[in-house]
C-alpha cells in the first residue's frame, strides 16, 4: 500500500537518534551549567559589586525574562528555518554573553549580559525541544525527554558545585561565566558533526508585530511586578503601577488581536487554546514559579542563612538535583514503556506540594539532613513535572507545529519563573528588612528605618549584626517556600483536569479530519493510516 513506503524514513534507531542528540545535549547542558553556575557565586558577586537584595533578584529575573520573550520566537523560526543552523547561533549569541558578564564592573552590566544570555538560552531550550519532537514519536519522547531531564539534572547539580570551586579558587567568580565558553564552542563543533536532520522549506513570514508586542507587554509587566511595593520605587497602588499594567494589558490584548489575524503567528491561538496545552501552559506556569522562584533562594539560604561557603552550598544542593535526576529519569522510562504519563503529572505535582511545603518548615537552626530530605522530594516532584509537561503538549500537535508549541509551554514556565524569582525576591527582601529590624531592636543596636535588609555584604558588618542578619535571612527563606507551595496547587488542579490520551508512535499527528474539509481519497488514506492511538491523540 502506499503508506508502507513512506514508514520507515520516520523510523530512527536508537543509536541514530542518539548520535543527532550528542551535539543538542551538550549545548542544552551548556546552557543548562551556565544559569545553575551561578546560583553559587551570587552572593559573592553581590558583595563584590555592592549589590542588594534586589539585584541579587534581578541577576536571575534579567536572564528569565529574555528567555521568556525569546523562546516562542526561537520555536516559531524553527519551524520556518533550519533547526540546526538556529542552534549554533544560539551558541554564538550565548558566547558573547558569558565573555561580557565576566567582564563585569558594575551591577547594570552585568544585567545587560544575562539578557544576552537569556536570549540565547531561550533559542536552546526551545530548539532542544522541536528538534526531539520532530524526531522521535510521542510513545518513544519520553524516554529521549528523561535523557534531556538527566542532562539538565548533571547540569544543575554541577553548576553549583562547579560554581562554588570556582569562587573559592583564586580564578574568582568571573569564571563562573568564562569557563562556559570553551563548553560552548565543543558544542558547537559537536552540532556540526551529529546533528544530521531534514530540513523542510515552508513559506516563510514572521509575525514581527506580534514579537514586539509579546516583548514589550511581558517585559512592562515582569518590570512592574520586579519593582512594585519597594519603597526605592514605587507602591503597589500607584500611578507608575497604573500606567505599567494598563500598558502592559493593552500590548497583550493588541497582541491577541494581531495573533488571530496574521497568516503565521508567533503563539497561534488555535494551539494554546486547546484544552490539553491550556492546562499544561497554566500547571507550567506555576511550576515555573514554584521551580525558580524556590530554587534560586537555596543556595542563599545556605550560605547567607547557614553560613557556608560557595563551594559547601553547592553540595548541600544535592539532594535536590539527586531528587530531580530521579524522578525525571525514571518517569520518563516508565511512560514510554507504559504509554501512560497522567498518573506520573499527579504524582509529581503532590511530591512537589509537600517538598515545597516541607520546606517551608526550615529556619536558621533546621538540620541541614532535615533539609537535605525536604529538598529531595521536591527536587522528584520537579523531575516528574517539567520534561513530561511538553510531552503532553507534543502528542497533541502536528509535528510542523511542535516547535511552536514546545516553546509556548517553555515560554509560559520561564515567564512563572520570572515572575515568581521578582516577587518573591520582593517578598524575601521585605521580611528580612522586617526580621533584622526586629532583632537589632531587641539587640538594642539602632538602625534607620528599613535599612536592614538592604545589603547581602554581611562579611563587612560587626559580628553581633552578622548573626542578626543571618537569622532573618533564614527565617524569611521559609515564607518564600510556602508561598510556592500554595502555587503549586494550581498546577496540580491543572493536572487533574488534563485528559489522557496515549500517546502516539509516530513522529506526525493526523488531526481530526473537519466536516467537508479535503477529499474523499484523503479522508480514506487518512483513517488507513491512522490508528486508534493517533486518532485519539488528533482530537
Amino acid at each position: 500500500m502506499s503508506s508502507q513506503p513512506a514508514a520507515p524514513p520516520l523510523a530512527m534507531t536508537h543509536r541514530q537518534i542518539m548520535e543527532a542528540l550528542t551535539g543538542l545535549l551538550a549545548a542544552f547542558f551548556t546552557a543548562i551549567l551556565s544559569s545553575t553556575i551561578v546560583a553559587s557565586a551570587l552572593p559573592t558577586i553581590m558583595s563584590d559589586l555592592h549589590g542588594t537584595q534586589t539585584d541579587f533578584a534581578w541577576v536571575i529575573t534579567a536572564a528569565l525574562l529574555a528567555n521568556a520573550v525569546t523562546t516562542s520566537i526561537w520555536g516559531k523560526l524553527s519551524d520556518l528555518f533550519n533547526k540546526k543552523l538556529l542552534v549554533q547561533l544560539s551558541i554564538v549569541i550565548f558566547v558573547a554573553g558569558s565573555v561580557m558578564a565576566g567582564l563585569s564592573e558594575t551591577i547594570p552590566l552585568l544585567l545587560t549580559a544575562r539578557v544576552i544570555q537569556g536570549v540565547a538560552m531561550g533559542g536552546l531550550t526551545a530548539l532542544a525541544q522541536a528538534i526531539i519532537g520532530s524526531m522521535i514519536p510521542p510513545r518513544d519522547r519520553g524516554k529521549y525527554s528523561g535523557y534531556m531531564g538527566a542532562v539538565m539534572a548533571v547540569g544543575t547539580a554541577g553548576g553549583p558545585l562547579l560554581g562554588g570551586f570556582i569562587v573559592d579558587s583564586p580564578l574568582g567568580w568571573r569564571w563562573t561565566f568564562f569557563v562556559c565558553v570553551p563548553l560552548a564552542v565543543v558544542a558547537l563543533i559537536l552540532l556540526q558533526i551529529t546533528l544530521k536532520i531534514e530540513h523542510i522549506k515552508r513559506h516563510v513570514k514572521i509575525d514581527w508585530l506580534g514579537s514586539i508586542l509579546l516583548t514589550t507587554g511581558v517585559s512592562l509587566l515582569l518590570i512592574w511586578v520586579s519593582f512594585a511595593g519597594n519603597p526605592a520605587y514605587y507602591d503597589w497602588v500607584s500611578w507608575q503601577s497604573a500606567a505599567m499594567v494598563g500598558g502592559g494589558v493593552v500590548l497583550l490584548a493588541l497582541l491577541v488581536l494581531v495573533e488571530s489575524k496574521v497568516e503565521q503567528p508567533i503563539i497561534p491561538l488555535k494551539i494554546i487554546s486547546e484544552r490539553t496545552t491550556a492546562l499544561a501552559i497554566i500547571a507550567s506556569v506555576a511550576v515555573g514559579i514554584a521551580m525558580f522562584g524556590s530554587t534560586t533562594f537555596l543556595g542563599q539560604y545556605f550560605q547567607v542563612a547557614r553560613g557556608a561557603t560557595p563551594t559547601e552550598a553547592g553540595l548541600l544542593t544535592l539532594p535536590m538535583i539527586a531528587g530531580n535526576l530521579t524522578g525525571s529519569v525514571v518517569s520518563g522510562l516508565l511512560i514510554s514503556r507504559t504509554g501512560k504519563w497522567k498518573g506520573y503529572l499527579i504524582g509529581g505535582s503532590i511530591l512537589l506540594i509537600g517538598g515545597l511545603g516541607l520546606a517551608g518548615t526550615m529556619d536558621h537552626t533546621t538540620e541541614l539532613w532535615q533539609a537535605g530530605i525536604f529538598t529531595a522530594i521536591l527536587g522528584v516532584g520537579l523531575g516528574m513535572l517539567m520534561q513530561n509537561l511538553v510531552l503532553v503538549v507534543q502528542n497533541t500537535v502536528r509535528a510542523s507545529d511542535i516547535g511552536t508549541a514546545s516553546s509556548s509551554v517553555a515560554f509560559f514556565r520561564s515567564v512563572g519563573g520570572a515572575i515568581g524569582v521578582s516577587v518573591l525576591g520582593a517578598v524575601l527582601s521585605s521580611r528580612v528588612s522586617e526580621l533584622a529590624t526586629q532583632g537589632l531592636a531587641a539587640a538594642g543596636i539602632p538602625v534607620a528605618g528599613g535599612s536592614a535588609g538592604a545589603s547581602m555584604d554581611l562579611v563587612d558588618m560587626p559580628a553581633p549584626v552578622r548573626e542578626i542578619m543571618r537569622a532573618a535571612y533564614g527565617d524569611a527563606t521559609a515564607e518564600v517556600f510556602l508561598i510556592s507551595a500554595g502555587v503549586a496547587v494550581v498546577a496540580l488542579i491543572s493536572v487533574l483536569f488534563i485528559k489522557e490520551r496515549p500517546l502516539s508512535r509516530t513522529v506526525d499527528i493526523q488531526p481530526e479530519t473537519e466536516p467537508g474539509a479535503g477529499t474523499g481519497a484523503e479522508a480514506s488514506s487518512n483513517a488507513e493510516s491512522t490508528t486508534p492511538e493517533l486518532a485519539s491523540a488528533g482530537r
